[in-house]
């Protein structure tokens, strides 16, 4: 099959149930663990948002026009503390309405070591398995993304907001009691959670009571060194297929991070 790169579907299961999108097709790839697969670049990179042939991709799979004018290449979504929405400046304010003036998460993750994050209310559990996180559990519902924003500063002064990605990919790490994290970390942010409340309504912050979520990957081997596949420096990206977590294929010849080539035309043989 040949198409462009999406990031990988997943479903939550016993483990994690992986899908590969080219194009309009859906590759299943757990059934395809322990078989050889090749993914060829054809050299055309075509916009996920105009569809215009671009020669390269920015913001994960955007033309440089579109990265410069959609609010989903702006800055705000890295950080979403900066939201300028309310200021009247958003690129684009309906986008804005429906992405970021809505519910988000803020939540506890095992990734590559004990993590805060936030995410819209639509996509749990597919955050956390994007990420690679083997645990997770979420703490607070907030009003909107620039809230959760700042709650995630708040919580960062203490834990990591970052995955250290070659250690996720290492394997998985010693269980952690989520819970136990959450009760120590919240009373330590109170005073800023108070003041957010104050700030944006008494409906802006809404403590959670979750049952922790545990995720399994389908994985037969853990690459010991990693070694990543780059489609602008190889075309080609082949070998036997151990493993899938996050966003990434394992090979027997190395690693590739599906997400990041979004928008690459590729053909697959199986």
């Amino acid at each position: 099959m040949q198409g462009t790169l999406s990031k990988l579907k997943s479903t939550l299961g016993d483990v994690v149930e992986y899908q590969l999108p080219v194009g309009d097709h859906l590759l299943p790839l757990n059934p395809l663990i322990g078989k050889k697969l090749t993914l060829t670049h054809t050299g055309s990179i075509f916009c996920d948002a105009c569809g215009k042939k671009t020669k390269k991709s920015y913001s994960q799979g955007h033309c440089f026009p579109c990265m410069k004018k959609l609010a989903r290449c702006d800055m705000c979504i890295m950080k979403p503390e900066t939201c300028h929405y309310a200021k009247g400046t958003c690129r684009e304010p309906e986008w804005g309405v429906a992405n970021c003036m809505v519910p988000h998460y803020v939540y506890l993750s095992n990734t590559s070591g004990l993590k805060v994050g936030i995410t819209r209310h639509t996509q749990l559990p597919t955050r956390w398995i994007d990420q690679g996180a083997t645990q997770a559990l979420a703490i607070l519902k907030v009003k909107t993304r620039q809230i959760s924003g700042l709650v995630e500063i708040a919580l960062a002064e203490m834990v990591a907001d970052k995955t250290n990605w070659r250690a996720m990919l290492k394997g998985n790490n010693q269980p952690i009691d989520l819970k136990e994290e959450a009760s120590r970390l919240l009373p330590e942010i109170e005073a800023r959670i108070s003041e957010l409340v104050d700030l944006y309504g008494e409906d802006a912050i809404e403590r959670l009571d979750e049952e922790v979520v545990d995720i399994r990957y389908p994985v037969t081997e853990y690459p010991s060194k990693i070694s990543s596949h780059n489609f602008d420096k190889e075309p080609i990206v082949e070998g036997t297929l151990l493993g899938i977590k996050g966003q990434y294929l394992f090979f027997d010849t190395g690693v590739i991070n599906i997400r990041k080539f979004t928008s690459y035309e590729v053909t697959v043989e199986v």
